[in-house]
């Protein structure tokens, strides 16, 4: 592995405006907060980029602290396999992470993908999300998007076979997933899962919470139930056999894409189909995760979809197409 021995570490907080909002069980927001990690040596200039999840506890300037923490090290030579250890998985790990993947990418004059000797990532169909709302309201939004082959529907707990319904009627043609971001309970659970399996729903992520989704084992799933927040890296995988049929793998959570290639091996071995997701970032956030896309069943990009802008030298987008990066912007 090419040594990193005097590099410069570089952070920073960059913010990037929604178009509208975006709104989960959770909340809304209507600003992208990420963290960019820079690393340069020897005339290279590498970044990752992250977004520090209040579900998990974290905050941008915590995150931007933790990558600062790491500047002796990375000075010092650090590799990825030793940043491994060096940090916990999470949003700043992930920045770090992708940053040396570029920079070593930039010095052997390689793509990433030949890099860490993986296949290349073609274009793919990429989810499109409609924000949780009303039936009616996001009838309308998905009205706007029902030519795209794949939507990914919020919900948010009561009242969600009326959306699934309204969203369907909205896009007949449509794949529909479902994200209930751990808003429904175990009262509601089968009856929820009823209407979407009506709906013709492919798949529905994490319905209830982490940590509370036992009755997932209990009852006769009737369509594929994807692991989210459930999930994080390799060590969260074994448990989830029997409650989960695919996982979602978000570099985010995984901390960088080392590791999220390594889940998704793990994950695939264990019988689990793979979503490659996303937080609401740029395309520096989604260059990385294309490279899970050739063992992904369902590919989740969209987030620079959601902003107002991107950032220079995004991915190509071409409805719902998403092309891998081009060397300008990493790897």
């Amino acid at each position: 592995m090419t040594s990193m021995k005097f590099a410069a570490l570089a952070t920073r907080i960059e913010r990037f405006p929604i178009a509208g909002s975006f709104t989960i069980s959770r909340g809304a927001k209507t600003e992208a907060v990420t963290v960019v990690a820079e690393v340069s040596r020897d005339g290279l200039t590498a970044r990752g980029e992250c977004v520090p999840y209040p579900r998990y506890g974290e905050t941008p300037e915590a995150t931007l602290a933790a990558i600062e923490a790491m500047q002796e090290a990375v000075a010092g030579g650090l590799t990825r396999e030793a940043l491994q250890a060096a940090m916990p998985p999470g949003a700043a790990r992930n920045a770090l992470d992708c940053a040396l993947i570029d920079l070593e990418a930039k010095a052997a004059g390689l793509r990433a993908w030949n890099l860490l000797d993986r296949p290349a990532p073609g274009e793919r169909t990429t989810a499109y999300t409609i924000s949780l709302g009303t039936p009616e309201a996001m009838a309308a939004a998905t009205a706007k998007a029902a030519h795209r082959p794949l939507l990914k529907i919020k919900l948010g707990g009561d009242g969600d076979p009326e959306r699934i319904a309204a969203v369907r009627k909205a896009a007949p043609e449509a794949e529909l997933i479902v994200d209930a971001n751990e808003a429904w309970t175990e009262a509601n659970l089968e009856h929820n899962l009823a209407a979407c399996a009506v709906a013709g729903v492919t798949l529905v992520e994490q319905p209830l919470p982490a940590g509370r989704d036992e009755a997932l084992a209990r009852i006769r799933r009737p369509l594929a139930v994807c692991a989210d927040e459930s999930v994080h890296d390799r060590s969260s995988l074994a448990p989830l056999r029997d409650r989960y049929d695919a996982v979602n793998i978000k570099l985010d959570k995984t901390g960088g894409l080392t590791e999220a290639l390594a889940m998704a091996d793990a994950a695939q071995a264990l019988g689990f189909e793979i979503m490659i997701g996303c937080m609401v970032a740029t395309s520096l956030s989604m260059a990385p995760a294309m490279l899970v896309t050739p063992q992904a069943r369902f590919v989740d990009l969209d987030g620079p979809l959601l902003l107002a802008h991107d950032r220079d030298h995004g991915l190509r987008y071409d409805d719902s197409l998403v092309y891998p990066p081009d060397a300008s912007l990493w790897g």
